[in-house]
């Protein structure tokens, strides 16, 4: 197994970075009104996620200090747990995306994708290793059932199919 070393800069300082860039890259202006109410259901929906995530943490007394991952008395694998590894992250990443989309420019949604990279490449991994070491197969039986990002329920993977009447174009 890799060591992956926790990054020594907070999740919620890269967050605000990337809302920084955000706003100099679009010199302050805002989107249309579509834009910016789909930025605020987003927004709505991604901070409820996330805050709802946290208080499963401090309610099953475990640290939600993702600098500290080894700290971790309890594996919580309930409530958006069974959907995704990490909703918390979701949740913020989805904040960055309502960002740009509430900026109007599709310029600004590019430090949303840089967020989710420095996460899933460097936060996530020093994470899961830690919680591997902790919780042992019990964390290794969690993460071959829940995707790191998200659970796409078999319902709308075959509403997309093209394949959905058992035609299947070769």
């Amino acid at each position: 197994m890799t060591s992956h070393a926790a990054p020594k800069i907070p999740p919620p300082l890269v967050v605000l970075a990337a809302l920084g860039a955000q706003r100099m890259m679009t010199d302050g202006r805002t989107g249309s009104v579509v834009a910016k109410g789909a930025a605020g259901i987003l927004a709505a929906a991604s901070a409820g996620l996330a805050i709802w995530e946290d208080v499963a943490f401090r309610a099953a007394r475990t640290t939600v200090d993702p600098m500290h991952p080894e700290r971790s008395t309890t594996l919580i694998v309930s409530g958006a747990y069974q959907a995704s590894r990490n909703p918390i992250y979701l949740g913020m990443i989805g904040g960055v995306v309502a960002h740009g989309l509430w900026r109007g420019s599709m310029r600004a949604l590019l430090p949303a994708v840089g967020v989710t990279l420095w996460l899933d490449r460097l936060q996530i991994p020093a994470e899961e290793e830690a919680l591997a070491t902790l919780y042992g197969e019990a964390y290794e039986n969690y993460r071959e059932s829940v995707p790191r990002w998200i659970q796409i329920p078999s319902s709308l993977i075959w509403a997309a199919s093209r394949d959905r009447k058992g035609i299947v174009e070769g």
